[in-house]
């Protein structure tokens, strides 16, 4: 897993680029990001785009001067966390962490 941010020259958003290893994609039917910044809907932003290497990308434009968090939902039920994420915070929920992006 990988996450590369890229700010615009004004500094007024942030291009993130999410990857996913071979290894998880190739586990996975659909895999989505899933968000503060996108309702937390799976259908907003899947992963699609296959690398040469077997690996996934998306890429995503965030807002600076904020925090999101988010998520990898897997096949509609599995949840994975970013470990390239900023930090993490503990869900509404309370038995789980969201990853979480700081621009």
């Amino acid at each position: 897993m990988a996450i590369k941010k890229t700010y615009s020259q004004d500094k007024k958003v942030c291009r993130v680029n999410f990857t996913l290893p071979k290894e998880i994609c190739e586990n996975f039917q659909e895999i989505s990001i899933v968000g503060d910044f996108n309702g937390w809907d799976p259908g907003e932003n899947k992963f699609s785009q296959k690398n040469s290497d077997g690996s996934s990308s998306i890429e995503i434009v965030f807002d600076s001067g904020k925090e999101y968090q988010f998520r990898y939902l897997c096949d509609g039920h599995i949840w994975l966390n970013e470990p390239d994420a900023d930090k993490e915070k503990l869900t509404y929920f309370g038995n789980a962490k969201n990853s979480v992006l700081v621009f």
